[in-house]
């Protein structure tokens, strides 16, 4: 007998479609992305491996004045020989009583274009704020001062692009030597770790406001506060400036608050395969959330940047000297020592010839010095005073 139809079933088994994961693993969606913080560049694509050529020509940049710098010097013939490393011939440091972070004479240095307040506020010579940041004390600060900007410089480039780490270098650079022309003394100074300080500023920035995006954070923490800290003691050296440091830190921090507000999503979208195209909806919330995070934050940030920008700058050409109103503040760029001193007196040494011999006698605590030779520029007079002055 034939079945009836209408009692016929029909039985389709419809499986839904594998996830691309275990199923497991499918709450891992509904998280975040984590990347490491300084570790992550070494994930990235070809494309983004080579963006590093903004802070790679500022190093460059740095190493090309320097060895113009001691080209200039010319210890070998300026002072008679009386130099460290005589075998670089020219290119040979002056001793280390008087530059102890191998590097040039005080008279090169002005010559280059380092501050001074009386360069500032009698010559009216506006142009040293911009070769200031450009300078370097010595082959130790050059050394120290690039390495640590490689180190934070690449990674910043590489996860926010040149433009944002150019910015933010420049612009942390230049404030940094407003704040520093504002306590600067009658013996000369250099500035380039304010650009420093920027990029340090900025890298706890982009820290702070990506906190849940990173991983290992805390070491991130520490490496900053390892170069900031290292960097600040050799800026209590002769020569190199600590309130352009500072400056550069409050600017790079401000900047970075505005400007590095997240990283790249969808670069952590390629390394993590297909775990945000599955959950699209989650992925297209995340960005949005970073893009749009703390409007508000960022607008003062904005705000406090330009208010410090242009009040630098106004009290820069006014010729404000804000050591008048902070006596102690010396005490930031300079700690006394056994081979320099801090006071802001001016050095005066009485000269005497004799035999072929010039014999250098500091008027302010009786140090004297014989030179065996008699024909030696004024502006090599003067750095040798303040050596036995101080």
């Amino acid at each position: 007998m034939a079945a009836d139809p209408s009692k016929l079933q029909t039985q389709i088994d419809i499986k839904p479609p594998p996830l691309p994961f275990h199923t497991e693993s499918a709450p891992e969606t509904l998280q975040e992305p984590k990347l490491s913080f300084f570790a992550s560049r070494y994930r990235r694509t070809r494309r983004r491996r080579a963006d590093t050529w903004l802070i790679s020509l500022f190093v460059i940049l740095h190493i090309v004045a320097f060895t113009a710098t001691m080209v200039v010097n010319d210890c070998w013939h300026k002072s008679r020989g009386d130099c460290a490393l005589k075998a670089f011939g020219r290119l040979s440091f002056q001793p280390l009583s008087e530059n102890p972070l191998l590097g040039p004479s005080a008279s090169t240095l002005d010559e280059m274009g380092a501050l001074r307040r009386t360069f500032l506020t009698e010559n009216r010579q506006t142009w040293r704020l911009f070769t200031f940041p450009c300078l370097h004390a010595g082959a130790i600060h050059l050394v120290i001062n690039l390495c640590s900007v490689v180190f934070v410089g690449i990674h910043l480039e590489q996860e926010f692009g040149p433009l944002m780490a150019g910015l933010i270098y420049i612009l942390s650079a230049f404030v940094g030597t407003l704040v520093a022309a504002l306590f600067v003394e009658k013996h000369p100074a250099v500035g380039a770790s304010g650009a420093l300080y920027g990029l340090l500023g900025a890298t706890l920035a982009a820290l702070i406001q990506n906190w849940e995006m990173y991983t290992n954070k805390f070491t991130a923490l520490v490496s900053v506060l390892f170069v900031s800290i290292g960097n600040f003691l050799l800026g209590l050296l002769p020569y190199v400036d600590n309130f352009s440091s500072i400056g550069g830190f409050i600017s790079g921090f401000l900047l970075g608050s505005v400007l590095l507000s997240s990283p790249k999503v969808r670069e952590l979208a390629q390394e993590k395969g297909g775990l945000l195209d599955y959950d699209l909806k989650s992925s297209i919330k995340l960005r949005m959330r970073l893009k749009l995070d703390r409007p508000v934050y960022r607008s003062l940030a904005f705000v406090l940047f330009g208010v410090m920008l242009a009040g630098c700058l106004v009290a820069v050409l006014q010729g404000i000297d804000l050591n008048q109103y902070c006596r102690w503040c010396r005490h930031v760029d300079c700690i006394p020592f056994k081979g320099w001193s801090c006071s802001d007196m001016e050095t005066f040494c009485e000269t005497m010839v004799s035999n072929e011999q010039l014999t250098l006698t500091c008027m302010s605590n009786g140090n004297f010095r014989v030179l065996p030779y008699t024909n030696v520029s004024q502006d090599r007079v003067n750095d040798l005073c303040s050596v036995i002055c101080s």
